[in-house]
């Protein structure tokens, strides 16, 4: 009788005790990744954006985020969520022709923007996907393709007009869900910036209205994780794909003109505009372009600098020219339209001219608290966020781990 009131009692100990010393079950990581698009490095000293003071108060902060080049919209945010530069990942600009089927990548265009075949690499949402992680999007280029293998479980797809409540609503009801159907991983997309930027010009009032949208929409997700307890167990990244510079109508290079009465195809206009022509016009072309170089400059696709790292890949054309700040590249349908084309600002040069630079700013339990930063690179973000998602990242990346993971808490 004494043993088994021994026993008894042993076991009941045994049973208070041992969760003491037994570790915890984790909770999974939560990742919101928010694109403010053309968002640039400086806007935020305008003194108009107090919830992303908020988040380097509280988190980390960049001087600036480099975008990979050309400084477009759909090439970086692919570039974002892949880890790897435009040449790699097939989305080499905004609109771009397959020289081999005559098909046309239009951003405009659903149907191509759906294509998986445009897009190679991995996104965020597919390895996380993979290694068994639920994910979301409202709204990031490369979600809403029609592959149901490459996409995150929840996908909005884009409509411009989406109110910007209902789109942070959207983000926390996904929150609201059982913590098994709940994504880990979300992205989150606001154009404003970048539309107003466009339309009037970095400088302007409306853009400065624009940054101040975004920032109250900013809060209001604050605000939402708050009231639901989770603002400190939620990792929140925001960055912007490009930054933004002014631009002059009266600026501009007509490389149609200059090639008048040879055969040629020409792509983009603008920062960045790319030539094809048969192998007997090229040369002809290349000499032709090159001695009205000035305010641009014009490479063979092979001689285009390393640090561009926009050579490898069969649909760059073979002649890529690029213009200097603020200049403007054109043909002849743009140069008849110039106030429809070229209004108040533009994106796409050089990546290292700081106006192309956009923002960096995170805030969670990953993140050092108060901690600013130097220029990083959007190319890092994608290894960052699968070491904070504890997931493995794809080996095939140009992204480095190693160049920013010193923001993270050790």
């Amino acid at each position: 009788m004494r043993i088994k009131y021994y026993t008894s009692i042993f076991l009941i100990i045994l049973l208070t005790v041992l969760p003491l010393f037994s570790e915890p079950v984790p909770e999974k990581p939560y990742v919101i990744l928010i694109s403010f698009d053309g968002f640039r490095w400086d806007y935020v000293t305008r003194g108009i954006s107090p919830n992303l003071e908020y988040l380097a108060q509280e988190g980390v902060s960049a001087s600036s985020l480099q975008p990979a080049f050309p400084t477009k919209t759909f090439p970086n945010h692919y570039t974002i969520v892949t880890g790897l530069y435009p040449e790699n990942h097939g989305i080499i600009y905004n609109d771009f022709i397959n020289p081999f089927t005559g098909e046309q990548f239009k951003v405009g265009d659903t149907s191509q923007i759906r294509n998986p075949k445009w897009y190679l690499g991995e996104a965020l949402w597919e390895t996380a996907e993979r290694q068994g992680m639920t994910s979301a999007s409202y709204f990031w280029p490369g979600s809403e393709i029609k592959l149901d293998y490459r996409r995150p479980t929840y996908v909005e797809y884009y409509d411009e007009a989406r109110p910007y409540p209902e789109r942070v609503q959207g983000v926390l009801a996904w929150l609201d869900l059982p913590a098994e159907k709940r994504p880990n991983f979300i992205t989150l997309y606001f154009d404003a910036t970048d539309t107003e930027g466009h339309k009037y010009g970095p400088d302007a009032p409306e853009t400065n209205a624009a940054i101040q949208k975004l920032d109250s929409t900013l809060g209001l997700l604050i605000r939402g994780l708050r009231k639901r307890e989770m603002l400190k167990s939620v990792n929140i990244l925001v960055v912007s794909d490009h930054g933004m510079t002014a631009i002059d109508a009266k600026k501009i290079i007509n490389i149609e003109q200059i090639l008048s009465g040879h055969a040629m195809q020409i792509q983009g206009y603008g920062p960045v505009m790319m030539v094809n022509a048969s192998d007997k016009e090229l040369p002809v072309i290349y000499q032709l372009i090159k001695k009205h170089e000035k305010n641009f400059r014009v490479y063979r696709k092979n001689d285009l600098p390393d640090y561009y790292h926009f050579s490898h890949n069969p649909f760059i054309p073979p002649l890529i020219l690029i213009a200097d700040p603020g200049w403007n590249l054109v043909d002849n349908k743009i140069s008849a339209n110039l106030d429809n084309y070229l209004t108040g600002g533009n994106h796409g040069y050089d990546n290292h001219f700081l106006d192309m630079h956009g923002i960096f700013y995170a805030m969670g339990p990953a993140f050092k608290k108060g901690y600013r930063t130097g220029t990083l690179r959007n190319i890092d973000i994608y290894p960052l966020i699968c070491k904070i998602l504890k997931i493995e990242p794809n080996q095939k990346i140009d992204g480095n781990l190693e160049r920013i993971e010193f923001i993270l808490q050790e």
